[in-house]
């Protein structure tokens, strides 16, 4: 494995640039280009889902989902200013992202105020976990291999699927790039070259193949290079903004590599083989306190895994669908500002999991049908400090068996879901106390109902309890774990409508809108905040938390004379989400942190002929960085202004786009996360072309 991964680390860049000199030589095959007018491929393989289709950057809403779905797709994404899928999340509404700064800090998603770890995050159907810290690092995942990027609250409103999509407060969905053929073609690729703002230099290549009519490949590979530095101010005491620094130890060497095999058999199923590996050299921002902004924290990533997954339908009554996953994810963390017995600190981790899955559904009549899902997950963690055995720790292992009965009863106008989560988890530590044995199980019930014979509109709502165990850093990392620290438990309610509307042969093209009200309980929320750095957090459980809430989406697009094509996109949040603890505490009924009462964002986009812009604008409302909602605690709101050109041609049958980016127009100075400072006024430039 070792030798593999040298291996392919080694030819990742080459691999890049070669492909760039035959796609310009003109040696490979061209890819129909799309014309102003088309409608894309995706909107065509969802034909039985009603949705919006915009012709710039937008989210879509599915009108006919029992719960809250937000997506992003295809070209879409490629018109947002985003580098990462955690940039792009940022235009979700009930979203908070955590983000600690530069293309190489740690970037986290928290949905309604769960939590990050009640979101669950799906790598084409199979979920990214993290028993170590329960946190999935979505700035490295890239878009050039994603094509689509889905946020579900509660679950998807299917019943056909894995135990664990059912398994967590809400799912983040991340699909792959599928090979997809004009007639007569055997090849399709994408290559693109992007630079900037923080010394960035990242070229990437997806290359699919056609090995026959059922058997297509797929290889993706990119290299990421940043210095990460950028000025920023910081305040000292009242005095204001009154230093001016540059940011250091942001820098970030990164590779990826994927491939992939899409097969279909004589008997109408399907299956999919994939490889991954993910490697990474990058410098800890740390905090800018006391006027020390310096930090010599680095940290080494190694995600390798494979996966597979078998779909069949046997008849109109019964279909199974099988998944399968190994992975190795290795960490090494460094910190030459601590000294130990042994030396410098020295951290290396090491974590493996196996995950099976099955899950079967059974037709019973044109209107109820019976699911029936089962999965197992084996997660265990080594750790060594200076290549010794890493002191008290207790190389937990932990066996989780979900189980899930879900059944659907759909009708035309009205669709009922209702399941029943079963999570059994076993932990075994070597020495000291392990956590022992969970049961739980917990109910979740789905509706939608078209009240009228119009069906651009519908009403839903659900409700969903959860239950979820803390990770292994939260009940055995040295000094810090608590192997009798509380579970949380989550009760999620739901309200709210679609409205989705294609007009003909008029100026307004499309219009939706969407809109939820919500309520959550959170018994005995776990709440992690940073600490002096990065590898160091403060466990607190926070007893009862109330959450309430409003998230309103909008978009609109119109068709001006002269080929002009324009789209609009509204979000907002209202949220309030408070401790309920005590009575007696002096934070009781306040805002949690890092928790605004106002949140939303704007996009706009146009289209004319070869040319694009788009504008997009985020607002954060102000927050407290701790539990006492106190002046000194007080986050100043954010906002940020992004905006994009590009020009599409084609030159010797290659479809070539130029994209040029500003983003934070306005240079305004803002912290996501307290003492992690943004970046001002940067760029972006990239040249992509496809075959």
């Amino acid at each position: 494995m070792q030798h593999l991964y040298h291996y392919l680390r080694t030819l990742v860049l080459p691999v890049c640039f070669v492909a760039m000199q035959g796609v310009f030589c003109g040696n490979l095959l061209a890819q129909n280009s799309d014309t102003a007018r088309s409608v894309s491929k995706d909107t065509l393989k969802n034909h039985h889902l009603k949705e919006v289709s915009i012709r710039a950057a937008r989210l879509s809403l599915r009108n006919i989902s029992a719960t809250p779905v937000q997506i992003l797709r295809g070209t879409d994404l490629e018109k947002l200013n985003s580098l990462s899928v955690a940039d792009a999340l940022r235009f979700f509404s009930g979203v908070q992202i955590k983000d600690y700064g530069g293309i190489g800090g740690l970037k986290t998603i928290n949905v309604r105020s769960l939590g990050t770890n009640h979101v669950a995050v799906f790598y084409d159907g199979v979920e990214f976990g993290n028993a170590q810290n329960g946190q999935v690092d979505l700035g490295k995942f890239s878009l050039d291999n994603i094509e689509e990027i889905d946020l579900y609250n509660a679950q998807k409103s299917s019943i056909f699927q894995p135990a664990k999509g059912f398994a967590a407060g809400a799912s983040l969905y991340l699909v792959a790039k599928q090979p997809n053929f004009e007639a007569g073609s055997r090849t399709n690729g994408k290559l693109s070259f992007k630079t900037g703002s923080f010394g960035l230099v990242n070229p990437s290549l997806l290359w699919q193949y056609k090995l026959s009519d059922n058997l297509y490949s797929s290889i993706s590979t990119e290299v990421t290079h940043a210095n990460g530095r950028y000025k920023f101010r910081t305040t000292n005491g009242n005095t204001g903004y009154d230093t001016t620094a540059i940011r250091h130890n942001g820098d970030i060497d990164a590779q990826r590599v994927e491939a992939g095999l899409y097969g279909k058999l004589k008997d109408s199923a399907s299956w999919t083989l994939k490889g991954y590996l993910y490697h990474s050299d990058r410098g800890l921002p740390g905090p800018t306190v006391n006027n020390n902004f310096e930090s010599k924290q680095r940290q080494k990533e190694r995600d390798v895994f494979v996966q597979s997954g078998y779909n069949k339908k046997f008849s109109d009554s019964y279909s199974l669908m099988l998944g399968a996953k190994y992975s190795d994810d290795y960490t090494h963390y460094f910190d030459p500002e601590i000294t130990t017995t042994r030396g410098l600190l020295e951290n290396k981790y090491d974590e493996h999991e196996l995950y099976l899955s099955a899950a079967n559904k059974f037709r019973i009549n044109s209107f109820w049908s019976v699911a029936l899902s089962a999965d197992y997950q084996r997660n265990s963690l080594d750790a060594t400090q200076n290549d010794s055995a890493l002191y008290r720790f207790v190389r937990p292992v932990r066996n989780t068996i979900l189980t899930v009965l879900a059944t659907e009863l759909h009708f035309k106008r009205f669709n009922a879901q209702a399941s029943l989560l079963g999570t059994f988890v076993n932990d075994q530590v070597d020495t000291l106390q392990a956590a022992g044995k969970k049961t739980k199980y917990t109910p979740t019930v789905l509706l939608s109902w078209q009240p009228l014979n119009n069906p651009d509109f519908r009403l839903r709502g659900f409700y969903k309890s959860i239950f979820r165990l803390p990770t292994f850093n939260d009940l055995y990392y040295t000094f810090i774990g608590n192997s009798f620290l509380r579970p949380e438990y989550t009760k999620q309610y739901d309200f709210g409508f679609t409205y989705n509307k294609t007009f003909r042969q008029h100026t307004l093209i499309n219009f939706a809108v969407q809109a939820d009200a919500y309520y959550n309980q959170v018994k005995d929320k776990i709440v992690a905040i940073p600490g002096l750095n990065l590898a160091r957090w403060t466990m607190y459980n926070l007893g009862l938390v109330h959450i309430s809430g409003l998230e309103i989406n909008s978009q609109a697009t119109w068709q001006l004379p002269g080929e002009v094509f324009i789209n609009t996109g509204i979000s907002y949040t209202h949220q309030k989400a408070i401790d309920v603890t005590d009575p007696t505490d002096v934070n009781y009924r306040q805002q949690i942190p890092y928790t605004p009462l106002h949140s939303g964002s704007v996009l706009v986009g146009a289209e004319w002929r070869k040319f694009a812009f788009n504008y997009s604008y985020i607002y954060v409302a102000s927050r407290y960085d701790s539990k006492v909602n106190s002046p000194e605690n007080y986050l100043q709101p954010w906002y940020t202004s992004d905006v994009s050109f590009s020009y599409t041609t084609t030159y010797n049958k290659h479809k070539i786009r130029l994209t040029g980016e500003v983003n934070n127009v306005f240079s305004q100075y803002n912290y996501i996360t307290l003492n992690y400072p943004m970046p001002e006024r940067n760029y972006r430039f990239t040249i992509s072309s496809t075959f």
